[in-house]
């Protein structure tokens, strides 16, 4: 369990704020999707889970252990795939020997069945990878560590189409009741299938915090023809073949997710999810 009391960073003394008072529970064993603006503090959040940031103030908690203390035990249960990194110019084989030590559940076979899944080998060097293909080794390796925290910071930019649907079916894969995953992304879509708990931030404001699950039963995400009625909506904006729209769900999950539109709403509406809420409460009396 990640436990996130009451935080403060700023970059510098006298610079803005990124987070004033910000608090988040995450659950182990859920896939989260981490969504907000560009700017808004997600790769500050995940640098701060790691422990690789510290809060002026408040604490970031793994198993009620502070993560800034970076205690050995704590580090061989977090993984970090930042949006940027390099890799050395050298095989796969010598990486896997110098870095797996510091993972105590390593997995070989996950490690030789993501690779499969992305479409690369065991034997590949780092340095003769593409930029897409370096980020499909990295995170073949990451989900091999087997760490109870994995973190992903935009994972799918610079992955072709084909790709991002592997990255889907490798992380759900390898995901499992004691692990939980943050996959921070602006590319709603390419992990819309993918995650089951919804977390948008908004400088210190929490947007959202639900499962997907429940975002749906609270939420309908409906395409409605040129001209027809719109008057229940909470939120409706133009498409290519008309309105999208969200409407109240009535307690049924009978839509899918529709994660841009959604994203579009809470960034216009940030009290949307609040309201659905309330409605559904009263419709339950």
């Amino acid at each position: 369990m990640l436990n996130i009391q009451h935080i403060h960073f700023r970059y510098r003394a006298g610079g803005a704020k990124v987070f004033d008072n910000f608090s988040l529970r995450i659950d182990t064993g859920n896939i989260v999707g981490l969504l907000g603006k560009n700017g808004t503090g997600k790769s500050t959040l995940l640098y701060l889970i790691a422990g690789l940031l510290r809060p002026q103030q408040g604490v970031v908690e793994m198993e009620g252990i502070r993560t800034e203390l970076r205690r050995p035990e704590t580090l061989s249960e977090i993984f970090i795939v930042p949006e940027e990194f390099e890799l050395p110019p050298v095989s796969l084989r010598r990486y896997v020997e110098t870095n797996r030590p510091f993972y105590p559940r390593f997995s070989e076979e996950v490690l030789r069945r993501s690779l499969e899944d992305f479409e690369l080998t065991t034997d590949i060097d780092l340095g003769s990878l593409s930029m897409g293909q370096r980020k499909k080794a990295f995170m073949s390796f990451a989900l091999a560590t087997n760490t109870r925290l994995l973190l992903m910071d935009e994972p799918t930019n610079g992955l072709d189409i084909p790709s991002k649907a592997q990255f889907r079916r490798v992380v759900s894969a390898q995901m499992s009741d004691e692990r939980t995953i943050i996959v921070s992304t602006h590319q709603v879509h390419d992990v819309e299938t993918l995650i089951d708990r919804v977390v948008m931030i908004e400088g210190n404001r929490l947007l959202a915090d639900a499962s997907t699950a429940r975002i749906c039963e609270l939420l309908s995400f409906e395409q409605r023809p040129l001209g027809a009625d719109t008057s229940d909506a909470l939120y409706a904006e133009p498409s290519i073949v008309g309105t999208a729209v969200i409407a109240p769900g009535n307690g049924l999950q009978h839509t899918p997710l529709n994660l841009e539109l959604l994203f579009n709403a809470l960034t216009r509406q940030p009290d949307l999810l609040q309201a659905a809420q309330s409605s559904d409460n009263v419709s339950h009396l």
